[in-house]
């Protein structure tokens, strides 16, 4: 992110006008935890629509990966992590 070679506040500001405002039926704006202060995650937090959580859980040389939705708006969403399942092709899908 922009952060790493900027203080944070010119960067959430030029998140919040220029990049959240832009009419898009499909955005996506990708952070990762604990690079930045909690205030720039409560920013960015707050401007947008729904938050959807990805984590990486690794035992020996085994690795699950899970996906949740943390947050949406005007939505029922169930917020338990789901595992995922990625295919030898990469595709992605969730385990039932």
């Amino acid at each position: 992110m922009m952060a790493r070679f900027n203080d944070e506040k010119p960067v959430v500001e030029f998140i919040l006008a220029r990049i959240v405002p832009v009419p898009s039926r499909a955005k996506m704006i990708s952070i990762i935890r604990d690079l930045h202060s909690a205030w720039l995650y409560k920013q960015l937090e707050a401007a947008v629509d729904g938050i959807i959580d990805f984590k990486l859980e690794e035992e020996g040389r085994e690795a699950q990966n899970f996906m949740r939705i943390r947050t949406m708006r005007k939505v029922n969403f169930d917020s338990r992590w789901h595992r995922l399942r990625i295919a030898d092709n990469f595709e992605v899908t969730l385990e039932k």
